[in-house]
């Protein structure tokens, strides 16, 4: 067979070639992935040199939308890998995810540095076209015009020449990074076979270690460094050895202590990471990583998102120290703890819980089965945003437990489809997020409907009884529902600001966090809270025990928040060649500043800090705490005029959700509230009373 014809019959039958809109998973091999990188990179290579050349006098019809083409065909290749790489991931899909990450960082620098096509939306911004396009469209051209300036377009040859290694090096860092972390928590696990040892754990916790051990084939019972597994451990495990076993070989996970010390070690890993993200901004003439970070936020200077990061520490940081002495002289009076130790603030916590509000989240737990609360939570959606949600069959999927729906509206119209992934299990990336597997855009004269992934890592249903979930996790599932929405309502048609593309990243948090209010809400919890074998609703006094404790220990859980956040933005902003990262150095200084919690001197937090290192999320932590500010002040509307208030949703969904990325977020919000956002409601929600 010639060359030319083996290489057709290999992209025939690639399946991440293929021209249809979502994956197919089940035929996607790791021997596919760098072929079909590799051949729609130089495609789109060709194609740009095409497209350039025949675009003398270049405008929004003859170049964006072509360039949308290209874009829109390398994701739909790449997003499936990368998702998979999250979710099932495997020795041979990471060596081959890895091998193509310097190729796409190598790609997306030459566009970005590429002259010629940054002339042409030069051409287009400075023509007379610009003055008719809509507000959509200018933003599309002007935040090309600030990424070129971002990605080097300016620079001197040589100096593009190093932004190019710095970037191709940081990509793959910041992979190595997540894949540390992984590695480390699949690593540990502690076989149990005395019951007794167990002694505290809820049933729930006792059942799914049961069933963890019995998959791998095991007597007894199974700890990991899941959530799902180490959460319960630490909270409600009488055993404190065991609590502090499973917290020391959490907290040292991918670092120089702990059970795995020096096997995945993230350190040098960081302090590589930080001098690259360093020299980058430097070379781009930003002072530090911060001020290139903010380069595309809504807050305007370091200056004031530490003024904002400070000032809530001063407001807050009083209730956390007064929540702290209450717990230890509750674990003194009751149980005769002298000292608490980092592995013992959950436990007594939530002996305070019960002792305080008799509530505990297990006690809670049968009244929040997962078949109650997704059909619940689309409920809560539909009264809000007048969409229907329901599944879909015959589609794709990448495990046995992940579950495809639809998004309808009044019109009857496809809005947008999502996959559900609720599950913990191994080989799969922690945490809880949404990711964007579609985007919506024009093509043609139809409308192409945007598809996402929403992803978390809860416990999965044991014998033949639903999964049941803790109230925070319902929480969880609210949260990543909302960056759904987002992407999915809305209603722009160009493809880097529609949904959640273009979204300030301080502001990106805002649908998610807004709609976690709900689960507080009676109303609503009427619709999502029922008892798995009775369905019986949440009694009123189990729910008034439940409002009652909302806030309990909010300052210490704010003030964690609050260290995180000044940590991240301190140690990109005051990254020194000649000092180093400073990270242990940095994060002692915030929290004598901050915290009221000081763990351990061997405690290494930042070595699987992902958000940081392997996220979107560098010196932009704070983005949280930012967006909750709009959250909280967006929600107070629907407590001034009605939980479910059509109207007001109406509006919410309008202004915010299916503006997407197309206009600064600033503008959507005062678009929807009538005014800047206000403090007070993110203090009064979050229970701080000073």
């Amino acid at each position: 067979m010639a060359l030319k014809e083996t290489q057709d019959f290999q992209t025939m039958i690639n399946p991440l070639l293929t021209a249809a809109d979502l994956p197919s998973y089940k035929a996607i091999k790791p021997e596919h992935i760098e072929p079909a990188i590799d051949e729609r990179l130089a495609a789109n290579r060709t194609d740009l040199e095409r497209l350039l050349a025949a675009n003398t006098e270049p405008t929004w019809e003859s170049l964006i939308e072509s360039l949308e083409d290209l874009d829109d065909r390398l994701n739909k290749t790449w997003s499936p890998v990368n998702h998979l790489h999250a979710v099932l991931d495997s020795e041979a899909l990471r060596a081959a995810y890895n091998a193509c990450l310097p190729k796409l960082s190598a790609y997306h620098t030459e566009r970005g540095q590429h002259e010629k096509l940054y002339r042409a939306y030069q051409h287009i911004a400075d023509s007379p076209e610009y003055d008719r396009l809509d507000a959509a469209q200018c933003k599309v051209i002007d935040d090309a015009l600030r990424d070129f300036k971002l990605s080097g377009i300016a620079l001197p040859s040589e100096q593009r020449d190093r932004y190019k290694v710095i970037m191709q090096e940081l990509t793959q860092l910041n992979a190595q990074f997540a894949q540390n972390v992984l590695d480390a928590t699949q690593a540990w696990t502690k076989q149990v076979n005395d019951e007794a040892a167990l002694a505290g754990l809820p049933d729930s916790a006792r059942a799914s270690a049961r069933q963890t051990a019995r998959q791998r084939g095991l007597e007894g019972w199974l700890l990991t460094l899941e959530l799902p597994s180490y959460l319960p451990v630490l909270n409600y495990a009488d055993d404190r050895e065991l609590r502090r076993e499973m917290y020391a070989a959490y907290s040292t996970r991918a670092s120089d202590q702990g059970p795995t010390a020096g096997q995945w070690d993230n350190g040098p890993v960081m302090e590589r990471i930080l001098s690259l993200r360093h020299e980058l901004a430097q070379l781009l003439d930003f002072n530090n990583y911060t001020e290139y970070s903010l380069a595309t936020k809504m807050a305007d200077t370091p200056h004031q998102v530490l003024d904002f990061l400070y000032d809530l520490a001063h407001r807050v940081r009083p209730q956390a120290q007064r929540e702290l002495e209450e717990l230890r002289e509750f674990a003194y009076a009751q149980f005769s703890v002298d000292a608490l130790e980092a592995w013992d603030i959950g436990y007594y916590s939530e002996k305070l819980r019960q002792h305080r509000y008799q509530l505990s989240q297990e006690e809670l737990r049968p009244y929040f089965p997962v078949t109650r609360v997704l059909p619940g939570l689309f409920a809560v959606a539909e009264r809000l945003f007048g969409i229907i949600i329901r599944p879909v069959e015959g589609v794709e999927v990448w495990h046995p437990d992940v579950r495809v729906y639809e998004m309808v509206d009044a019109q009857g119209d496809v809005r947008g489809r999502f996959y559900l992934d609720l599950y913990a299990r191994p080989h799969k990336r922690g945490g809880a997020w949404m990711d964007g597997c579609l985007a919506r855009r024009r093509i043609g004269d139809a409308i192409r409907t945007p598809a996402a992934y929403l992803v978390c890592n809860f416990t999965a249903p044991v014998g033949d009884d639903p999964a049941l979930l803790t109230h925070s996790e319902v929480l969880t599932m609210f949260h990543e529902f909302g960056h759904g929405l987002h992407h999915l309502l809305t209603t722009v048609n160009y493809l880097p600001v529609a949904g959640i593309h273009g979204v300030e990243w301080d502001a990106v948090e805002l649908p998610s966090q807004f709609l976690e209010n709900w689960c507080w809400s009676r109303e609503a919890l009427d619709l999502l809270a029922g008892h798995y074998q009775t369905g019986e609703p949440l009694p009123e006094a189990l729910y008034q025990r439940m409002r009652a404790a909302k806030h309990f220990q909010a300052g210490i859980f704010l003030v964690r928040q609050l260290e995180f956040s000044l940590f991240d933005f301190r140690l990109h902003r005051e990254y020194d060649p000649e000092r180093g990262g400073r990270v242990l150095e940095i994060l002692d200084e915030v929290r004598q500043q901050v915290a009221v919690i000081i763990p351990p001197a061997w405690n290494r937090f930042p070595n699987a800090f992902t958000h940081i290192f392997s996220g979107g999320y560098a010196a932009g932590y704070y983005s949280y705490k930012w967006a909750e500010v709009l959250s909280a002040d967006a929600f107070s509307a629907f407590e001034e005029n009605g939980i479910f208030d059509a109207a007001t949703g109406a509006r919410f969904r309008k202004s915010v959700l299916e503006a997407g990325g197309s206009r600064p977020a600033l503008a959507s919000f005062v678009e929807f509230r009538g005014r800047e956002p206000q403090i007070e409601p993110l203090l009064r929600l979050s229970g701080i009373t000073a």
